[in-house]
């Protein structure tokens, strides 16, 4: 088979333990991404399988008509809303999926909330420049870090990710108060955590506010102004889920008034972030560039299983088929 791994921006998936298994295969491993439909088109016809890394590269019906060899589509991690699986469907594509784990991205919002909270990049950065215990040159941002001990973690979806972050807080001594679904909310008494009263309950007392929610329609844009205006001027807002969880705009307005005060970010709407992105711009913000699942065990977790269904569907064997139905118009 003719195979394309695409996104790889750090080109690691060759050096990968599980890269082998496509050893009898021609593989082309893209280390850019391509935006445009007409320039998507060229680049992937040739090949008879796509390995996607997590969302990089959405998968519409548009392109994927243009895609006359096509068989196989398989994911690293779940599928999300990036592939449209009816079109597939339709066109013969089988879709199979993978494996996750919450440990990366869990272990990284984790990374992020202590590195903004004790203000370590900026203390970090001006150090090289001769500046001693200075977070800023400016005064009003030259403030002092803060522990996170005695202080309330709030976190707006309580599945294995925000499970985990809820015991990070607890080793650490934080209050930790959850919102979400009823079932998430009872989830939390359970633990022993505390559920919040309401969602403008929850922003107006979090010290620190973790998002760990789906994105699907019944939560885009969940996140609004009015609710993060809620939030205190010494609060730190962390979404290292998804971007389009937050109303468009809403986070970078609610910044520029001070309410949240901070923001730790590791997912923006559009990705690669450009470098002229206003939030970059924003003192008060912490970006990262997507590493939640960028670690070497879960790339050899993802990668194994993802590069596995590629050979097994090679091999006349396809598992793990998300939309099995393709069978019957397949290619």
């Amino acid at each position: 088979m003719k195979i394309a791994i695409l996104d790889d921006y750090q080109n690691a998936t060759p050096s990968l333990k599980c890269f082998g298994l496509l050893a009898n295969h021609e593989v082309k491993v893209f280390n850019s991404t391509t935006r445009g439909l007409g320039q998507l088109a060229i680049r992937l016809a040739p090949f008879d399988a796509l390995v996607l890394i997590r969302e990089r590269t959405a998968l519409n019906r548009a392109l994927l008509s243009k895609l006359p060899n096509l068989k196989l589509i398989s994911q690293t991690g779940r599928l999300a809303g990036h592939v449209d699986v009816a079109a597939a469907t339709e066109l013969g594509i089988a879709i199979s999926e993978g494996v996750g784990s919450p440990t990366a991205p869990s272990e990284l919002t984790w990374a992020l909330i202590m590195t903004a909270a004790r203000k370590i990049v900026p203390y970090a950065n001006n150090l090289k420049d001769g500046l001693w215990q200075t977070a800023s040159v400016n005064p009003q941002l030259n403030g002092l870090g803060f522990v996170l001990k005695g202080r309330t973690l709030g976190i707006w979806g309580y599945g294995k990710i925000g499970q985990t972050v809820a015991g990070y807080g607890r080793a650490f001594g934080m209050r930790v108060m959850v919102w979400g679904s009823e079932a998430s909310r009872n989830k939390a008494l359970a633990d022993g955590y505390t559920a919040a009263a309401s969602r403008e309950e929850f922003f107006a007392e979090a010290d620190v506010l973790s998002l760990h929610l789906r994105l699907n329609d019944a939560t885009r844009g969940i996140v609004t102004a009015d609710v993060l205006a809620r939030m205190r001027p010494d609060a730190l807002f962390v979404n290292t889920s998804r971007a389009e969880l937050v109303q468009p705009d809403a986070l970078e307005q609610a910044l520029t008034r001070g309410r949240p005060g901070y923001a730790a970010l590791d997912v923006f709407c559009s990705e690669p972030l450009a470098a002229d992105s206003p939030l970059l711009r924003i003192p008060t913000v912490l970006a990262t560039p997507h590493l939640g699942y960028v670690e070497q065990d879960s790339y050899e977790l993802y990668f194994q299983h993802a590069l596995q269904n590629v050979a097994d569907f090679a091999d006349g064997k396809p598992a793990n088929i998300h939309n099995p139905d393709y069978a019957a118009k397949a290619r």
